[in-house]
């Protein structure tokens, strides 16, 4: 299990003058986290896979544990977002498994199975990753910042962070758990009701763990307000979601169609 983190905040200042020294000011600066980040991805030994692990498996049963623990590091390391890149090793692993499985499925050779390897990893997860984490970045700094916090602003890292926690049950459910009905219910049988059912089921589950997720990551932070409106695009899900079973939409065909197309 996850420790139990102390709800008391411990001292991240100087006790002399309130103030940190200026070599702990140096060690905080955004560029000195970026490179002892990027430094330990170098270093797997150093990295705790195993911690990274339960937090995997607690973002799918209590995702309010994951954070946390978030809230622990900014206690003890002055810092929100993580300091161990083995979350973001495991998640890629994950990434390139399901999508060699998603080839497998769809009948790729070995270059439609490498092109499309490619395209996920450094457009829909590295891409469309810095994408949304910049614009939550942004969002959350320029309009959820509580007035006085305005020096206490969201860390990018924080941001990534994030969107790496809220990414990784919708890259299982996705890309891992779909691939077992796609060409038995799901895709084959499209014009079957049961069919684009369970497959824009999955689909409405995915999202709502990434929105969910999302939401309880910035609401984690102390320095913002109004983050219930994070949850605001939930109405919009259901809405498509009931549309898209009304009119026969079939996400999961789409997304076939869609890898399919990218490696011709």
């Amino acid at each position: 299990m996850l420790p139990v983190f102390p709800s008391t905040m411990l001292p991240t200042t100087s006790p002399q003058n309130g103030s940190l020294s200026a070599r702990d000011a140096a060690r905080h600066t955004a560029g000195a986290k970026r490179y002892k980040y990027l430094r330990r991805l170098l270093h797997f030994k150093a990295m705790d896979f195993e911690f990274a692990v339960w937090q995997m498996l607690y973002l799918f049963t209590s995702p309010q544990r994951v954070y946390r623990n978030f809230h622990y590091r900014k206690q003890t390391k002055d810092q929100w977002a993580r300091d161990d890149p083995a979350f973001l090793v495991l998640l890629s692993i994950w990434l390139c498994v399901s999508t060699v499985g998603f080839g497998l499925v769809l009948d790729m050779g070995f270059v439609e199975t490498l092109k499309l390897l490619l395209w996920v990893v450094f457009i829909d997860c590295i891409g469309v990753g810095l994408l949304i984490s910049t614009l939550m970045w942004f969002i959350t700094n320029k309009y959820l910042l509580k007035p006085p916090s305005k020096d206490y602003d969201v860390e990018w890292g924080y941001a990534f962070d994030v969107h790496l926690n809220a990414f990784y049950p919708l890259l299982v459910i996705l890309h891992f758990l779909q691939l077992f009905f796609i060409n038995h219910i799901v895709v084959i049988n499209s014009d079957w009701f049961l069919g684009y059912f369970v497959g824009n089921s999955l689909w409405l589950t995915a999202i709502s763990y990434y929105l969910y997720i999302t939401f309880l990551g910035y609401n984690a932070l102390p320095q913002l307000q109004n983050t219930v409106v994070l949850l605001y695009p939930f109405a919009l899900l259901v809405l498509l979601y009931i549309l898209s079973l009304s009119l026969g939409w079939n996400f999961t065909k789409g997304l076939c169609w869609f890898y399919k197309y990218r490696v011709q």
